[in-house]
Protein backbone atom coordinates (compact mmCIF):
# COMPACT_ATOMS: atom_id res chain seq x y z
CA UNK A 1 0.00 0.00 0.00
CA UNK A 2 1.38 3.23 -1.18
CA UNK A 3 1.00 4.52 2.32
CA UNK A 4 3.72 2.60 3.62
CA UNK A 5 6.05 3.78 1.06
CA UNK A 6 8.46 6.83 1.30
CA UNK A 7 6.18 9.04 -0.22
CA UNK A 8 3.38 8.18 1.67
CA UNK A 9 5.72 9.37 4.70
CA UNK A 10 6.49 12.82 2.85
CA UNK A 11 2.36 13.19 2.78
CA UNK A 12 1.81 12.55 6.00
CA UNK A 13 4.46 14.36 7.42
CA UNK A 14 6.40 11.86 8.78
CA UNK A 15 9.28 12.73 6.71
CA UNK A 16 10.33 16.23 5.56
CA UNK A 17 11.11 17.23 2.26
CA UNK A 18 11.95 21.03 0.94
CA UNK A 19 8.62 21.91 -0.67
CA UNK A 20 9.18 22.95 -4.28
CA UNK A 21 4.79 23.45 -4.98
CA UNK A 22 2.25 22.26 -3.08
CA UNK A 23 -1.53 22.48 -4.13
CA UNK A 24 -4.93 20.51 -2.46
CA UNK A 25 -3.68 17.44 -4.58
CA UNK A 26 -0.04 17.61 -5.16
CA UNK A 27 3.27 18.16 -3.80
CA UNK A 28 6.74 18.44 -5.62
CA UNK A 29 10.12 18.04 -4.32
CA UNK A 30 13.83 17.77 -5.10
CA UNK A 31 14.65 13.94 -5.93
CA UNK A 32 17.62 12.86 -3.44
CA UNK A 33 19.50 11.14 -6.34
CA UNK A 34 18.90 13.41 -9.15
CA UNK A 35 19.78 11.78 -12.22
CA UNK A 36 19.64 15.54 -14.41
CA UNK A 37 20.67 18.89 -13.34
CA UNK A 38 17.06 19.17 -12.78
CA UNK A 39 15.46 16.53 -11.28
CA UNK A 40 12.06 17.14 -8.91
CA UNK A 41 9.78 14.42 -8.10
CA UNK A 42 5.50 15.53 -8.41
CA UNK A 43 3.34 13.27 -6.40
CA UNK A 44 -0.27 13.23 -5.58
CA UNK A 45 -1.11 13.70 -1.77
CA UNK A 46 -3.45 10.74 -1.92
CA UNK A 47 -1.71 7.43 -1.29
CA UNK A 48 -4.77 5.07 -3.11
CA UNK A 49 -2.97 4.71 -6.12
CA UNK A 50 0.23 2.39 -7.30
CA UNK A 51 1.05 3.96 -10.38
CA UNK A 52 0.08 6.49 -12.94
CA UNK A 53 -2.20 4.42 -15.22
CA UNK A 54 -4.89 3.48 -12.06
CA UNK A 55 -4.28 7.53 -11.23
CA UNK A 56 -5.53 8.10 -14.77
CA UNK A 57 -8.64 5.96 -14.34
CA UNK A 58 -9.47 6.75 -11.00
CA UNK A 59 -8.97 10.86 -10.88
CA UNK A 60 -7.75 12.12 -13.83
CA UNK A 61 -7.48 15.76 -12.83
CA UNK A 62 -4.93 14.91 -10.23
CA UNK A 63 -2.94 13.52 -13.16
CA UNK A 64 -3.53 17.22 -15.00
CA UNK A 65 -2.83 19.08 -11.89
CA UNK A 66 0.76 16.95 -11.86
CA UNK A 67 1.75 18.02 -15.61
CA UNK A 68 0.29 21.63 -14.65
CA UNK A 69 2.87 21.64 -11.57
CA UNK A 70 5.15 19.84 -13.53
CA UNK A 71 5.33 22.59 -15.90
CA UNK A 72 5.08 25.55 -13.93
CA UNK A 73 8.49 23.57 -11.68
CA UNK A 74 9.92 23.23 -14.94
CA UNK A 75 9.51 27.29 -16.06
CA UNK A 76 11.33 27.94 -12.47
CA UNK A 77 13.83 25.78 -12.43
CA UNK A 78 15.03 25.27 -16.08
CA UNK A 79 13.83 27.05 -19.14
CA UNK A 80 10.54 25.58 -19.58
CA UNK A 81 11.91 22.53 -21.54
CA UNK A 82 11.59 18.98 -19.19
CA UNK A 83 11.21 15.64 -19.41
CA UNK A 84 8.35 13.87 -17.52
CA UNK A 85 8.54 10.49 -16.61
CA UNK A 86 6.31 7.81 -14.84
CA UNK A 87 7.58 4.41 -14.32
CA UNK A 88 4.73 2.11 -13.86
CA UNK A 89 6.18 -1.37 -12.67
CA UNK A 90 8.96 -3.07 -11.40
CA UNK A 91 10.71 -3.82 -14.73
CA UNK A 92 10.03 -0.47 -15.45
CA UNK A 93 12.26 0.91 -13.07
CA UNK A 94 9.72 1.99 -10.83
CA UNK A 95 11.00 1.55 -7.06
CA UNK A 96 8.35 2.99 -4.99
CA UNK A 97 4.76 2.16 -5.46
CA UNK A 98 3.45 5.36 -5.43
CA UNK A 99 2.99 7.67 -8.41
CA UNK A 100 5.05 10.08 -8.90
CA UNK A 101 6.40 11.72 -11.67
CA UNK A 102 9.60 12.64 -12.25
CA UNK A 103 10.19 16.15 -13.75
CA UNK A 104 13.79 16.29 -15.40
CA UNK A 105 15.32 19.14 -17.16
CA UNK A 106 18.47 20.35 -18.22
CA UNK A 107 21.07 19.77 -21.22
CA UNK A 108 19.10 16.54 -21.85
CA UNK A 109 19.81 14.99 -25.09
CA UNK A 110 17.57 12.67 -27.05
CA UNK A 111 17.96 9.07 -26.31
CA UNK A 112 19.60 9.90 -23.17
CA UNK A 113 17.46 8.75 -19.39
CA UNK A 114 18.83 12.06 -17.95
CA UNK A 115 21.78 10.34 -15.78
CA UNK A 116 23.66 13.18 -14.87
Amino acid sequence: MAADTVFGKIVSGEIPVELLAETDRVIAFPDMHPQAPVHILVIPKTTAYDNVVELAAAEPETLAEMVAVAKQLASEHANGEFRLVFNSGASAGQTVFHVHAHVLAGGLEEGSLGGA
